[in-house]
């Protein structure tokens, strides 16, 4: 019996699906939140629960890592105890509590408390992201018939990659604006309106996506072919060890024939063989993921000023998905036919190497941008050393003898001296002459120096006022400031200071016989501030990314000035300086990715592509891992090198790579023939396609689906 499109029932079939549309809606939501939160996860593990950039960066891809192992799990609970539908939905409720807990442990008093909210959350989320991954896709494609369909199920291939990409480019850009823009708690920044946005996204989606329940089309799933492979090679294993020396089989796998079907051992060895191409693929992932932390971190010692909007280091991850959209229809347009023309870059596996080598020139490029950026960064105290800067606050000259050199130090000048030996303390003696400055001709005495300590000092004509100074840049990239107050009022006097926008006010108060006086250092946003001292304004100061600053105010009964000095320099290498590697890495992602994805699914047999899906996710998952390792292991203490040496493994594995394509032989199972079987016996198996109940498993769907979602998180 022959299908005909005038059929009622076909005519009824051929509709577009209207519940697509929900499904899509939910994927953005989704994406939204995964995304927004992931774009600002480095820096608060860093910046507020106040982990080292190595102990952060592990966090990060251990999260990571768990996010691509769980869809695992997720494809095991949809396809044998909850089915699609109820997975999505209790894997999203999940989701949304993971995305609350982070949230809630944004918001002060931080702590011990903080991290375990943080940390549950993170795993929380990892575990409902990680469940819903197999099965949102698998979803939409369930609600379409094939064959009349079939076109149509591209075009929701296509929309469903683009709400991605929309999430994730949305996201991107407005949960850094959030974090930055927003000031909550008292703090220049507020990551949970940052977080809790997302939350409200994914809380909506689910919400839609479970009022459309009755709508969806469902199919139950007969069997897991991921159990059958497990088991399948656990007997095999169990027989071969058990069994006589003298029982030979030429494939280890012929041992499970006693009890597991000839077609399935088949398939099961040549995704075997498949498998052994995906050994050197976590590398990339490896590299590639690091976008989020390693390169965000370099990212916040760069300076993102662009007339006059600052961009953000966690702006950077904006690029790929914009690249990716944009780099996509031009390889596959014109690039890729062009290179057909002279046989160039005409298999997956070629096109797999060559973009995992591309990703190691993008390391290479992050390698030498760290060179660069490492000129910048501050000279810290370390132990067999320490650090003295010597303020001179008064509008003088003031000829100083230290430590037996002669200097003249500059209204309100600084000196200082990085590199002094020393072991425990040391007493430095000095001697001022205040002539100039209205005091006694000389004043002798000393000043202490400690071992891996930065001291500061502002020479009085009786005893020197000191304190520990911050030399270091701020985990967030914000400029730090101290004010130091030279007050010659009355000895009580009290100099306020205040800067435009910043509710908090520096206040020194003379208790002594001393004349200066100096405030704890703040972190403020990178702006020009109007300076209003004692309720006058005086002056503009402007602050800039990574720099510590000392404001003196020098107040007298007639006057009153400020001199921002510059006690670490701000970051000077720009931000656009990284643009070269971001280009190089998301070129190596489309390639890399795509044919990956390819290869796989062309290459694998037609009832294993479930099991490549999962081994394609967990190759993301062993990349985290690698950057686990080798960050713990802290093999180098210069970020410049670790990224060399992430760029040689890239080029070792690819290496490895080639050296198996060239022997390797493609077979393509996607054009095997289809068996179409439907569920009720009374209709004929050529009629199966127009029975409402049979929802048949194509390759060909399969195929467009992964191929449309190249980003191995998807």
């Amino acid at each position: 019996m022959s299908l005909k499109a005038e059929s009622p029932e076909v005519k009824k079939k051929a509709e577009y699906p209207k519940v697509i549309f929900i499904i899509i809606m939910n994927q953005f939501c989704e994406k939204f939140a995964y995304y927004g939160m992931r774009a600002i996860l480095a820096l608060y593990i860093r910046n507020k629960l106040g982990f080292s950039d190595d102990t952060s960066t592990i966090i990060f891809h251990t999260f990571t890592m768990t996010v691509f192992t769980f869809p695992l799990f997720g494809a095991l609970v949809a396809d044998s105890i909850l089915g699609k539908f109820r997975t999505i939905f209790y894997f999203s409720i999940i989701y949304a509590v993971g995305h609350l807990l982070l949230s809630v442990s944004a918001v002060p008093p931080s702590g011990l408390l903080t991290r375990v909210f943080s940390m549950t959350g993170l795993f929380f989320m990892a575990l409902g992201a990680g469940g819903m991954k197999p099965c949102t896709a698998a979803l939409g494609g369930d609600q379409f018939v094939l064959p009349e369909q079939q076109t149509y199920l591209a075009t929701f291939f296509s929309i469903f990659y683009f709400s991605i990409n929309a999430g994730f480019l949305v996201s991107s850009c407005l949960t850094p604006e959030l974090r930055s823009s927003i000031e909550c708690f008292g703090d220049q920044d507020c990551y949970f309106v940052a977080f809790f946005v997302p939350m409200v996204f994914m809380l909506i989606g689910t919400v839609v996506f479970v009022m459309a329940k009755r709508l969806y089309r469902t199919k139950k799933q007969e069997r897991t072919v991921i159990l059958s492979v497990i088991k399948c090679i656990s007997h095999a294993i169990r027989k071969k060890i058990n069994s006589p020396a003298t029982m030979k089989h030429e494939h280890w796998l012929d041992y499970a024939g006693d009890e597991y079907d000839s077609s399935l051992i088949s398939d099961i060895k040549e995704t075997l063989r498949v498998l052994k191409i995906f050994i050197p693929l976590p590398l990339f992932w490896a590299l590639n993921d690091q976008q989020s932390s390693r390169w965000t971190f370099q990212a916040s010692r760069m300076d993102g000023q662009i007339g006059n909007f600052q961009l953000k280091s966690d702006h950077m991850q904006v690029i790929n998905p914009l690249l990716i959209i944009i780099i996509i229809p031009i390889f596959e347009l014109s690039f890729y036919p062009l290179l057909a023309k002279f046989k160039c870059l005409d298999t997956q596996l070629k096109k797999l190497t060559i973009g995992g080598m591309m990703a190691a020139v993008a390391f290479l490029f992050s390698s030498l941008v760290e060179l660069k950026l490492e000129t910048t960064y501050p000279v810290l105290p370390t132990n067999g050393l320490a650090q003295v800067r010597i303020f001179n606050p008064r509008d003088c000259h003031l000829p100083v003898v230290i430590n037996n050199k002669s200097l003249v130090m500059e209204p309100f000048g600084l000196w200082g001296d990085n590199s002094i030996v020393v072991k425990g303390n040391q007493s430095i003696p000095y001697i001022a002459d205040f002539s100039q400055c209205g005091g006694e001709n000389k004043s002798e005495g000393s000043i202490t120096i400690f071992e891996a300590q930065a001291t500061s000092y502002i020479l009085e004509s009786s005893t020197p006022y000191a304190y520990r100074d911050y030399v270091n840049k701020t985990n967030s990239g914000n400029p730090a400031i101290r004010v130091l107050s030279y007050n010659v009022h009355s000895s009580n006097a009290t100099t306020t200071v205040e800067l435009s926008g910043v509710n908090s006010v520096f206040e020194t108060n003379r208790t002594t016989m001393d004349t200066s006086q100096i405030t704890p250092v703040s972190v403020l946003k990178p702006q020009t501030y109007q300076v209003r001292v004692n309720g006058q304004f005086v002056d503009s100061i402007d602050l800039k990314l990574g720099g510590v600053y000392t404001l003196q105010t020098y107040v007298t009964d007639n006057d009153t000035r400020i001199v921002l000095t510059t006690v670490t320099p701000p970051n000077s290498v720009h931000i656009v300086w990284l643009l070269p590697q971001y280009i190089v890495i998301t070129i190596a992602e489309v390639m890399f990715a795509v044919a990956g994805l390819q290869f796989a699914f062309s290459e694998a047999p037609s009832t294993m592509k479930s099991i490549l899906v999962a081994a394609w996710l967990l190759t993301s998952a062993v990349g985290s891992l690698i950057v686990v390792i080798i960050t713990g292991a802290k093999i180098f203490e210069r970020q410049a090198f670790e990224f060399l040496l992430f760029a040689g493994l890239m080029c070792a594995g690819m290496l490895m790579l080639a050296i198996m394509a060239k022997s390797y032989q493609y077979k393509n199972f996607s054009n095997e023939p289809q068996t179409i079987v439907s569920k009720d016996p009374n209709v004929p198996t050529e009629e199966a396609c127009s029975h409402e109940e049979t929802i048949p498993a194509s390759d060909t769907v399969e195929f467009i689906a992964r191929k449309y979602e190249l980003d191995p998180s998807e």
